[in-house]
C-alpha cells in the first residue's frame, strides 16, 4: 500500500495475527486475543510466536501496560496522561489494534470538536431530502465502536470545551446513546470502551469535571529518566522511520547518545554526573521530539550533505526544536554548550563546534 503512514493493523499485522492464532486462553467478551497476548504484543517478546517475532512497540514499565489493559477489561475508561511526546497516543493506538483490530475510531481533541463528533451527524443533503434516516445518520467513532463492540480513541480531550467533555459522562456511565429522531437507543456491545489522552504540560482549553475524572482510570505514561532505555527507544524509532520513508542516511549510533544525553540533561537541569546545574528550556525536549531530530539529521545528511551523517545536522535539526516555544531557549541552549558540551571529548567535540557555529 502506498501510503505515508500504515496503521497498526495494519503494519504489524502478522504480529497480531500470529499472536490471536496461539492464543488459547479465555478472552474478555469482544476482545481479539487476551490480556496477556495484548501484553506480548505491547512489549514485544524473546521468543517469536508462530514462527513470527513479536517486536516491542513500547520500551518501559511494563506494569504501567498490565494496569491500561486492565482497566480496559473492565468497566472504566482509560485516561493515559503524561507530558507530551511520552508514547501516550502510539499506546493508544497499539492497544485498539492489538484487542479491537482496529484503530481507526478516533477523535483529534480540539476547541472546535462539537458534541457530533462525540454522537453522532447528519448528511444534511440527504436528510433534507428523505428525513432523517440510518442512511442519513453519520456516526462518530464512538457510535461506530459502541455498534461494533470496539475501542474509540479520543486524542487531547481536555482541549475539548466542558460541555462536549460532559457529553462523554452519559455515555461512559450508561454505555448507550439516543437518537430521538429516530426513536432508537443505542446501546455498546461488549468489547467497547473509550481511550482517552491528556497533556499534564499543556493541559488545554478546560480541566476536565470530577465527574468526568470518575469515569477514567488513569494511567500516568512517565518521561524516560533511564539513559540507556531512553537511546534503545530513540535508535528504534528512528530505525523505523528511516525504513518507512527510504531515508539510507543512517546516524552514528555515539551521535544518537549525545542527543539524548542533551536532552536529559535540559530536561532536568543538571549534567548526569550532577556537578554542573543549568537551566532548562521552555520547549518540551520529549523523546518524540529527540526522535525527530535524529530523523532530519538523516534527511539533511541525505538530501543536503554529504549522505553521512554528523554533527552539523544534528545541531541544525536541534536548533529548531528547541526554538518551538521561544528564541530565548536557544540562549539557554547557546549557554549548555559553552558550560558543558565544550569539555567533553569524542563526539561531543563535532558536535559542540556545529551547534556554536548554528547558535552564533
Amino acid at each position: 500500500m502506498d501510503a505515508v503512514r500504515l496503521s497498526a493493523e495494519s503494519k504489524f499485522e502478522k504480529e497480531i495475527q500470529a499472536l490471536i492464532a496461539g492464543d488459547k486462553s479465555e478472552k474478555p467478551p469482544g476482545w481479539a486475543m487476551t490480556p496477556r497476548a495484548a501484553e506480548t504484543y505491547l512489549m514485544g517478546s524473546d521468543k517469536p510466536v508462530g514462527g513470527v517475532k513479536i517486536t516491542p512497540k513500547y520500551i518501559g514499565d511494563a506494569s504501567i501496560i498490565q494496569v491500561a489493559i486492565a482497566t480496559l477489561a473492565s468497566d472504566r475508561a482509560l485516561m493515559l496522561t503524561g507530558e507530551p511526546g511520552t508514547a501516550k497516543s502510539w499506546i493508544s493506538e497499539h492497544l485498539s489494534a492489538a484487542i479491537s483490530g482496529t484503530s481507526a475510531y478516533v477523535i483529534q481533541g480540539t476547541a472546535g470538536t462539537s458534541e457530533e463528533h462525540i454522537k453522532y451527524g447528519w448528511n444534511y443533503a440527504m436528510l433534507l431530502a428523505e428525513g432523517p434516516s440510518h442512511k442519513s445518520l453519520v456516526a462518530s467513532p464512538i457510535l461506530r465502536g459502541m455498534k461494533e463492540g470496539k475501542f474509540a480513541r479520543f486524542e487531547e480531550i481536555t482541549r475539548t470545551s466542558s460541555e462536549i467533555q460532559d457529553a462523554l459522562i452519559s455515555i461512559l456511565s450508561e454505555k448507550q446513546i439516543a437518537i430521538p429522531e429516530l426513536g432508537e437507543m443505542i446501546h455498546a456491545k461488549r468489547g467497547f470502551n473509550i481511550i482517552a489522552t491528556a497533556n499534564t504540560r499543556d493541559r488545554g482549553v478546560n480541566e476536565m469535571s470530577a465527574a468526568l475524572k470518575r469515569r477514567f482510570n488513569f494511567v500516568n505514561i512517565p518521561i524516560v529518566d533511564d539513559l540507556e532505555q531512553e537511546i534503545q527507544i530513540v535508535l528504534k524509532r528512528e530505525s523505523e522511520l528511516r525504513s518507512d520513508y527510504s531515508v539510507g542516511a543512517q546516524p552514528p549510533e555515539e551521535l544518537g547518545k549525545v542527543l539524548v544525553t542533551v536532552f536529559q540533561e535540559l530536561r532536568k537541569g543538571i549534567t548526569r554526573d550532577g556537578k554542573i546545574k543549568i537551566k532548562s528550556p521552555n520547549s518540551v525536549l520529549s523523546t518524540a521530539e529527540a526522535i525527530s531530530v535524529l530523523f532530519n539529521g538523516g534527511i539533511l545528511a541525505q538530501s543536503f550533505g554529504s549522505g553521512k551523517v554528523t554533527g552539523a545536522e544534528i545541531a541544525r535539526a536541534l536548533v529548531g526544536a528547541v526554538a518551538k516555544e521561544s528564541q530565548e531557549d536557544l540562549k539557554v541552549l547557546k549557554e549548555y554548550c559553552e558550560t558543558v558540551v565544550k569539555t567533553r571529548t569524542g563526539p561531543w567535540k563535532e558536535f559542540y563546534k556545529a551547534a556554536t557555529e548554528k547558535l552564533n
